[in-house]
């Protein structure tokens, strides 16, 4: 009796623990900054690792040619730690020239699909028909919509999948109409859609032109900032320049140049930066 009743109290708080433990929200790994820039550039083949690996790679190449020819430790160590960051600054360019491309192209796909709507086509019809009628920056991410689709016959999960794919904030809002229309209907989507492209091509052409007109700034701002550094480089060819750089003194001069430049460029990019366009996710099951 004894052993039974021990047996089914052990049972008991067996089963109380796992139910306190089944309770724990399960952590989902964040993504790493590289990661989320490999993603929004459009490179699916290329990994965090190996963005980090072309870091390394890049300092210690760029570090050892300045030591090599300004033959100071300093403005060897300096390079070195800009050179970091070419990779990720290659990356933010693309992402750039990228969301440009994308958000110059969303109003003739949406176009597009509104004139496959009025031609009898249904919703997910007109949008697979993207893969070869779309634009051509945009046929990658829907010739991908459609061999999701045909696998899994859920247009929910393709949209969520071109979503994914897209990582775009304009493409989130398009997604997020084809999605709200799907599940809504009515007769007026052919409406729906014109307004939509109306309202991306407007969008499309006054963030341009803002970013033209913002370019200019940027770019005098980084030739101010580049200017100090090619008159360093030019005094290392001087003897008597090295000497003193080579110096305690010297390399706090340069640590402080460097410093000032730093932050004077950040305020300059903060002050001049465009306001973000927050990403729409909204995913619904199948």
């Amino acid at each position: 009796m004894g052993a039974v009743l021990g047996l089914t109290v052990g049972i008991g708080v067996l089963l109380i623990f796992l139910s306190f433990s089944g309770n724990r929200p399960v952590r989902v790994r964040k993504e790493s900054y590289a990661g989320t820039l490999v993603k929004a550039a459009g490179l699916p083949n290329v990994t965090a690792g190996t963005v980090y690996t072309t870091m390394g790679i890049a300092a210690l190449v760029t570090g050892s040619i300045a030591l090599i020819i300004t033959s100071i430790p300093m403005v060897a160590l300096m390079a070195a730690v800009g050179a970091t960051f070419i990779p990720i600054f290659s990356l933010k360019r693309r992402v750039k020239i990228r969301s440009r491309a994308l958000r110059t192209s969303w109003p003739d796909a949406v176009d597009s699909l509104a004139s496959s709507v009025r031609a009898g086509m249904s919703l997910p019809e007109a949008v697979a028909d993207l893969a070869i009628n779309g634009p051509a920056s945009l046929r990658y991410a829907f010739v991908h919509f459609c061999d999701y689709y045909r696998s899994t016959g859920s247009f929910g999960q393709a949209l969520n999948a071109l979503q994914e794919r897209l990582g775009d904030p304009v493409a989130d809002r398009v997604v997020s109409a084809l999605r709200i229309a799907y599940e809504v209907g009515g007769t007026d989507l052919g409406q729906v859609l014109r307004t939509l492209s109306a309202l991306l091509r407007s969008d499309a052409i006054t963030r341009g032109d803002i970013e033209a007109r913002q370019s200019w700034t940027i770019s005098a701002a980084r030739m101010s900032i580049a200017a100090p550094w090619l008159t360093l480089a030019m005094l290392c060819t001087r003897p008597d320049a090295v000497a003193a750089f080579r110096t305690g003194m010297g390399a706090i001069v340069l640590l402080g140049a460097a410093a000032v430049s730093f932050i004077a460029y950040r305020i300059m990019l903060r002050i001049g930066a465009l306001p973000k366009q927050s990403r729409v996710v909204f995913e619904v099951p199948a």
